[in-house]
C-alpha cells in the first residue's frame, strides 16, 4: 500500500467537490500535525503541507496519528473530519460535516415529512437502480415487490455468470460465519457499502435516520443510499471473490470492494446521487454564498431574515 509520501494528500481519485473550494482529502499511515495555519502529513518518505482553509472534509484512514493542534486548526477552518477504513470503505466516526449550510438536510427533512414527496424519492431511487423501468404510479408495496424480484434476478444472474452456487440469502445478525461462502461475501460487501454511504451522508450533513425506503433505524437513509449500488457493485464483487477462492472471504471481499470503489470514483458519485435525491426539482449545486457561515431567522410566511439584527417591531414588553 502506498503512503501519503508517494501519492500526495488529495487521493484517492479526487473524490468529489462541493463548490470550487471544498474537497475531500484522504490520508493514511502518517502523522498529522500543525505548522502555522497549515497541516503537515508526515511519513517515512517526507512531509506534505496541506492548507487547512482548502479542506472540506478530511478522511483519516488506517495508520493516521493526529495531534491536538492539528484538530484545533481543522476546527478553526470549519473542516469536517471522518475516521474511515481503507480508501473510505468503512465509516467509524465523524465530526463536523462538509456543508456549512443546512440546505441539504432541510430539503431532506421536507421531502421526508411529506408522504407524497417521500414516495417520489423512493420511486426515484428505484429508477436509479433499474433505469429500464418506470416506477411512476407504483405504490410502496409494489416498489418493494419489484425490488425484491430484481435482486433475486441479480443473484441468479451472477450465479450463472460465475458458476458459484446460490441457494438463497442467509444472514444471522452478529454471526458472520453462519452462512456459506457466498453469503459471507455478500454480507461483507454490504457492510462496506454501508460504510461508504455513511461517509458521504455524514460529510454532507444529511440526517442518517430520515430514510425514504428504510425506516425506524438511526441509519435508514444510509441504508437507502447503499442499496443504490447493491446490484451494480456489491453482489457482482461478492460472487467474483468466491469464484476465485473460498479462503479468507471477509478480508478479500473488503479489498475487492475497496478497489472497485476507487476505480469507479464511487464517493464522488455517491455525493452527487444524495444531492440529486434530496434536491429533486431544485438546483443541484449549493450556491457559493451558502458555503459560508450564514445564520438566518425564520419569520412569517416562510420568510427568512438575517440574524445578528434586532427585529423589534415596537411592541412593548
Amino acid at each position: 500500500m502506498t503512503t501519503v509520501g508517494r501519492r500526495g494528500a488529495s487521493s484517492p481519485r479526487e473524490l468529489t467537490r462541493m463548490g470550487d473550494r471544498l474537497s475531500f482529502i484522504y490520508l493514511e499511515r502518517c502523522i498529522l500535525h500543525r505548522e502555522d495555519n497549515a497541516l503537515t502529513a508526515e511519513d517515512a518518505e517526507g512531509v506534505t503541507h496541506i492548507p487547512s482553509a482548502t479542506i472540506g472534509t478530511l478522511l483519516l484512514g488506517p495508520g493516521v496519528r493526529v495531534t491536538h493542534q492539528a484538530m484545533s486548526v481543522l476546527g478553526d477552518s470549519g473542516a469536517g473530519v471522518a475516521w474511515v477504513g481503507e480508501q473510505g470503505v468503512r465509516f467509524y466516526a465523524g465530526g463536523r460535516s462538509l456543508n456549512r449550510s443546512s440546505n441539504l438536510v432541510e430539503a431532506q427533512a421536507a421531502r421526508w415529512a411529506n408522504r407524497r414527496t417521500r414516495l417520489d424519492v423512493a420511486r426515484e431511487m428505484y429508477r436509479m437502480r433499474f433505469p429500464k423501468e418506470d416506477p411512476a404510479g407504483l405504490t410502496r408495496q409494489e416498489l418493494l415487490g419489484r425490488e425484491g424480484r430484481r435482486v433475486k434476478d441479480c443473484y441468479r444472474r451472477e450465479s450463472g455468470r460465475t458458476g458459484v452456487s446460490w441457494n438463497g440469502r442467509v444472514y444471522v445478525p452478529g454471526d458472520f460465519d453462519s452462512g456459506d461462502s457466498i453469503n459471507r461475501a455478500v454480507t461483507a460487501a454490504a457492510q462496506c457499502m454501508y460504510g461508504i454511504a455513511q461517509t458521504a451522508v455524514s460529510a454532507l450533513g444529511c440526517a442518517p435516520g430520515l430514510g425514504f425506503v428504510h425506516s425506524g433505524h438511526e441509519l435508514a437513509f444510509v441504508l437507502d443510499i447503499a442499496d443504490l449500488y447493491k446490484t451494480e457493485i456489491a453482489i457482482p464483487v461478492a460472487f467474483d471473490v468466491v469464484a476465485e477462492s473460498e479462503e479468507d472471504i471477509g478480508s478479500r471481499t473488503r479489498r475487492a470492494i475497496r478497489d472497485e470503489v476507487n476505480k469507479l470514483g464511487l464517493l464522488r458519485r455517491c455525493v452527487n446521487d444524495i444531492k440529486h435525491l434530496v434536491l429533486l426539482g431544485e438546483a443541484q449545486e449549493v450556491p457559493v454564498e451558502d458555503d459560508m457561515d450564514r445564520v438566518m431567522l425564520q419569520s412569517d410566511d416562510g420568510v427568512e431574515v438575517e440574524a445578528g439584527h434586532n427585529h423589534d417591531d415596537g411592541v412593548p414588553w
